[in-house]
């Protein structure tokens, strides 16, 4: 079967960019310090989990952390774009990111509960569908698919650092078109826009964004999925109109008013949640509709995005 998805692979990236991705993943586990962006990777450091949930029953929040981790919003975000072509005046775009499905099934009945309301033109998701950052997939990819029976096609992602890029033929299998510093052209009447996506640039480091850019005409608007907001500098200058991620998850376990006690990324704080700009770029972390390390969130509930694409005028 690995074998099998191993071929799929080179025959779908190439085989350059499937060994090289193969081979950071099967090559040694996942590490505590070093590797990637960041030098602390916490996500990684699986008896520390322990002792943060114990800490937190002992302080009393756990529970009421767990309900949170229930109770998803739905955030609105309006982009006004001043070369927006008109068929695409009012599209909406529905972001998840930092799924996390086999994580905590409740929270994935929920997002399905709240997803099923919802109307959008196209979906997103910007990484992270596994709980664990190696090991088997095979649990993941099942609340994919249950969570694929409410999603409204087309649907685009990218993997994130808790993501193999075994995961890529299983997903694409369900009808979730991935872009590994890949892009596409979504077409309207006679309008189009581009929506790119790059591989992990927050642990695995396999991204490419020049890569990611090449089809995408020049003045038109483009979009570009990551799973972190670390490389905001180079989408700016790489001249995205619109830069969507998440990995932070606005820091989960946040002090009151939402301050988050750490954002796990190498980027300013006022990209760590939510809209934000750099430079003539739009950019939006999602907060993500699921749980990393513990099952609880305090003073940062889970939330899927709408985004709606106005043209300024």
């Amino acid at each position: 079967m690995i074998d099998d998805i191993d071929e799929r692979l080179n025959s779908r990236l190439g085989r350059i960019h499937a060994r090289q991705r193969l081979g950071i993943e099967d090559g040694s586990l996942p590490r505590i310090f070093g590797k990637g962006i960041n030098f602390f990777h916490p996500e990684n450091w699986y008896s520390g989990h322990a002792v943060i949930r114990y800490l937190l029953k002992f302080s009393g929040f756990y529970w009421r952390g767990r309900r949170n981790a229930l109770d998803i919003q739905i955030r609105y975000n309006d982009i006004h774009l001043p070369h927006l072509p008109s068929s695409f005046k009012g599209f909406k775009i529905l972001h998840l990111s930092d799924l996390h499905v086999d994580m905590y099934p409740a929270a994935t009945e929920a997002l399905m509960k709240t997803i099923q309301q919802l109307e959008y033109d196209l979906c997103v998701i910007t990484g992270d569908y596994r709980a664990r950052t190696f090991g088997p997939i095979d649990e993941a990819m099942a609340g994919m698919r249950s969570l694929c029976t409410v999603l409204k096609n087309p649907v685009y992602a990218v993997l994130g650092n808790h993501d193999s890029i075994r995961m890529v033929p299983v997903l694409e299998d369900m009808g979730i078109k991935m872009l590994l510093n890949e892009s596409i052209e979504i077409s309207l009447n006679n309008d189009s826009i581009y929506i790119a996506g790059i591989d992990d640039a927050h642990y695995f480091r396999v991204d490419n964004i020049e890569k990611s850019a090449q089809g995408i005409v020049p003045e038109s608007v483009s979009i570009l999925l990551s799973h972190t907001p670390e490389i905001y500098r180079q989408a700016a200058y790489a001249g995205f109109d619109i830069f969507l991620c998440g990995h932070t998850h606005g820091g989960q376990i946040c002090l009151p008013g939402g301050i988050p006690i750490t954002l796990d990324a190498r980027c300013p704080r006022y990209m760590g949640a939510g809209a934000w700009r750099y430079n003539s770029m739009n950019g939006y972390t999602s907060v993500g509709a699921g749980t990393s390390i513990v099952n609880v969130r305090l003073n940062c509930k889970p939330e899927v995005t709408l985004h709606q694409l106005h043209r300024e005028e």
